[in-house]
């Protein structure tokens, strides 16, 4: 596709694309209104001056933060109709390297965000049952909801979506309304449109400015509408987002109305929420609040499986197994990933219990994301020659919002915000490890010319007296230069156990910054005796070697670039076609290293790291029963001194 059909696909707006849109981006900014209003008021007493000061927080912050930050300018930035916080790295990184730190730590956030989400949504949903039923116990509730959402990422979640969109309708339409009838018996709370309000609450009102922590819940999925940009289409996303903002709004002015009537009174486990519902409508507000929760929760766990795909493509993250249940876009399942998700929600719900605990957990380690996504977009403009002066008022405003948003919620660290940073380094140390560990051995793999064994592989090709190995021997080789292949590859061809085939492939894989590419290269090097061959495949782009590698062959047959029929007599009569057999190099740590402290922690911790994951045949998509796996010792800085002596007699 050009990156012109891209855009002009991006900006179509159909009804279907506004319905998925709703189904799939909004879910956890418009399950926002269950907790928000609760969060701000606390165990204090309803103040009139808290509530419309938090009001007016809470519209400017929708307003600029979800709108024109993300809704109207991050939007702009899409990578070949991708979006996300990894793949606006992928659009800058060549220009900007110091960028892939906090990268990785907006990344890890956005995974800790995906942890503490399904818990305070669906927690927020079923306490509403308390209204009706006094002594429900409604963490096991909460607990058998998570089990079964996360049990049927197994099967894809393409059935399910289908009525994720209409329900999602329903959802925002029943904020509005509820919203709009309260409104109406108190439209003074309308004058919250005045940032003097803001003003007064986080500079007059004492402790006001610990109350931004609070607020920041309503925008903490602004990041979604980003990262299913892909999904939607930008143009369906803006368009919808009126509809959704118009109805969020309604219902926090709806909820501050119903707590202006009760100014000077304790909540005492009220919810402003479900006080907004006729008692016969709480059952079924109940039941939509609470599928509104579940489709919040699938949409995090889609975004932070698409998040781990391409973290592993950019080299962020261990190579673990991807599945595809269906062949539609964007559908993915990864099965590691889903059980760490299910084991981290789990433990939020059994040690937090309710979700007015979890509040504090929540939003700390989305604002990390969001300065990273300043960052990033800041550079991207710098990088697309917009006005100098544009770029500097974006990064000072936005830098300062999130900086004080940051700064309200380490208030709440030691009542469970340390949750989410715990979480939050333990996946950015993963993604450092990796990366670190990656580079380490980058500098010092040993590459040599092809060139100079082309003689030797054709003598070797010919040699009878050795037994041969296989009919077409392919190597995965990481040298990006048609002309090099890895020494350890030679040494592993003349010398380990001397390897006699017809053809010798090498086969390289090269990861691109765009994310459906799907190309290949082919260099014949000598003709039926050395090609290489060099993929080019997006980092959304699943890695089926063995599958891709059959097809390029078959048309180089039918060029006649190559013959593939076995060299055996009695078969080539017959016309057989040579096997096929893969060769993987998988590098260990050799003991014969002298490493500083530094290094020698990081490769013992990817090591360790990498005995969890797959292996390498399996990464590539390759067939196992035709695969060699060799150990090979990675030598990163040998020993020099070695104090044996030699004794004689």
């Amino acid at each position: 596709m050009e990156h012109g059909n891209g855009h002009h696909n991006l900006d179509k707006i159909s009804g279907a694309g506004l319905l998925v849109a709703l189904g799939i981006v909004y879910g956890d900014i418009g399950t926002s209104p269950l907790y928000v209003m609760q969060a701000i008021i606390g165990k204090g007493r309803i103040n009139e001056e808290v509530v419309l000061g938090a009001l007016s927080c809470v519209f400017w912050t929708l307003t600029l933060q979800t709108t024109i930050k993300y809704v109207i300018l991050i939007l702009r930035a899409d990578n070949r109709g991708e979006g996300g916080t990894l793949a606006l790295f992928a659009l800058v990184r060549r220009h900007a390297k110091w960028l892939t730190i906090p990268t990785m730590i907006g990344g890890a956030a956005l995974l800790a965000d995906g942890i503490i989400c399904p818990p305070i949504s669906v927690s927020s949903a079923v306490e509403g049952l308390e209204i009706l039923y006094p002594d429900i116990q409604t963490v096991p509730i909460v607990l058998v909801i998570l089990a079964v959402l996360f049990v049927i990422q197994v099967f894809g979640t393409k059935v399910v979506g289908g009525a994720f969109g209409p329900i999602m309708l329903v959802w925002f339409s029943t904020l509005g309304i509820l919203g709009f009838s309260h409104v109406i018996q108190n439209p003074l709370v309308i004058k919250a449109l005045s940032p003097h309000y803001a003003y007064q609450l986080l500079v007059e009102h004492p402790g006001g400015f610990a109350l931004l922590g609070a607020v920041f819940l309503c925008t903490t999925g602004a990041e979604a509408l980003y990262s299913d940009l892909g999904h939607c289409g930008r143009g369906n996303i803006r368009v919808s987002w009126v509809f959704v903002k118009m109805t969020l709004l309604l219902n926090y002015f709806g909820q501050s109305a119903w707590l202006m009537a009760h100014n000077g009174q304790y909540l005492n486990g009220r919810k402003p929420f479900y006080e907004l519902m006729p008692d016969w409508f709480l059952l079924p507000g109940i039941a939509i609040a609470t599928m509104a929760a579940i489709i919040a929760s699938q949409a995090l766990i889609t975004g932070s499986f698409t998040l781990v795909s391409e973290a592993i493509r950019l080299n962020f993250w261990p190579k673990i197994k991807l599945k595809y249940p269906s062949a539609q876009k964007g559908q993915l399942y990864v099965p590691s990933i889903n059980l760490l998700l299910f084991i981290g929600c789990v433990a939020v719900v059994l040690y937090f219990k309710r979700s007015t605990n979890m509040e504090a957990a929540y939003g700390l380690a989305i604002t990390l994301t969001m300065l990273v996504d300043t960052l990033l977009m800041s550079y991207y403009l710098y990088t697309h020659r917009y006005n100098m002066w544009l770029v500097i008022v974006f990064l000072v405003v936005y830098f300062a919002v999130e900086s004080a948003f940051m700064l309200a919620n380490l208030e709440k660290f030691t009542h469970g915000g340390w949750v989410s940073v715990l979480i939050c380094t333990i996946l950015a140390t993963v993604m450092f490890i990796w990366l670190k560990a990656g580079q380490i051995k980058a500098q010092l793999t040993e590459y040599t010319k092809l060139a100079t064994y082309i003689d030797a592989l054709k003598e070797l090709s010919r040699d009878v007296s050795i037994p041969k190995y296989a009919t077409h021997l392919v190597f995965m080789s990481n040298a990006s230069r048609t002309s090099e292949v890895e020494s350890k590859i030679i040494y592993s061809i003349f010398e380990k156990r001397p390897k006699r085939a017809d053809i010798y492939w090498f086969v390289h894989v090269d990861t691109t910054d765009e994310p459906y590419t799907m190309q290949y290269k082919v260099d014949v090097i000598e003709p039926d005796d050395v090609i290489k061959v060099t993929f080019r495949l997006g980092f959304r782009i699943e890695q089926r070697i063995n599958l891709y590698l059959r097809r390029i062959i078959e048309d180089m047959v039918k060029n006649k670039e190559v013959d593939i029929t076995s060299r055996y007599e009695s078969l080539h009569r017959h016309n057989v076609i040579g096997d096929f057999r893969f060769v993987v190099l998988e590098k260990f740590l050799s003991y014969e290293n002298e490493l500083p402290i530094f290094e020698q922690l990081i490769m013992k911790a990817y090591f360790f790291i990498k005995g969890f994951t797959n292996s390498e045949d399996k990464w590539f998509g390759l067939d196992s029963s035709a695969v060699k796996i060799e150990k090979v010792p990675l030598i990163i800085r040998a020993i020099d001194k070695v104090n044996l002596q030699r004794i004689y007699g």
